[in-house]
């Protein structure tokens, strides 16, 4: 699935505020659920799914179901220099994704992971 990612596909698929936000949630995070993301970003469940779908549909996300919870993380198959531009990214501008992990830092009633998914 991730043998397409051309850095045009790539950044096509990032070129969204939400979408580049979720992204970097979820690398600084290692894996979060919906309700975390609609916490953190401050957005409807509709929108958020609906960016995550199209992350999935891209190659850069995995999804798994948890009991009523399904958790988005990297695609365990991204190359390299597509992780590296995240971090890169998540380091150079921690400021402008402080309101986000702050929320989710936040949030009660965070759904919990099994020890062994994370």
């Amino acid at each position: 699935m991730t043998h397409h990612l051309t850095p045009t596909a790539v950044f096509k698929c990032l070129a969204d505020d939400t979408r580049v936000r979720l992204m970097l949630l979820i690398a600084n995070e290692k894996e979060l659920c919906v309700c975390e993301l609609t916490c953190a970003l401050e957005q409807s469940q509709p929108k958020i799914s609906r960016h995550l779908a199209q992350l999935r549909n891209c190659g850069l996300l995995e999804d798994r179901r948890q009991g009523q919870w399904v958790y988005y993380r990297l695609h365990p198959h991204l190359p390299d220099w597509v992780v590296d531009i995240l971090h890169t990214t998540m380091a150079a501008n921690r400021h402008w994704l402080s309101p986000d992990l702050k929320r989710l830092g936040v949030m009660g009633d965070r759904p919990e992971r099994l020890a062994t998914c994370c």
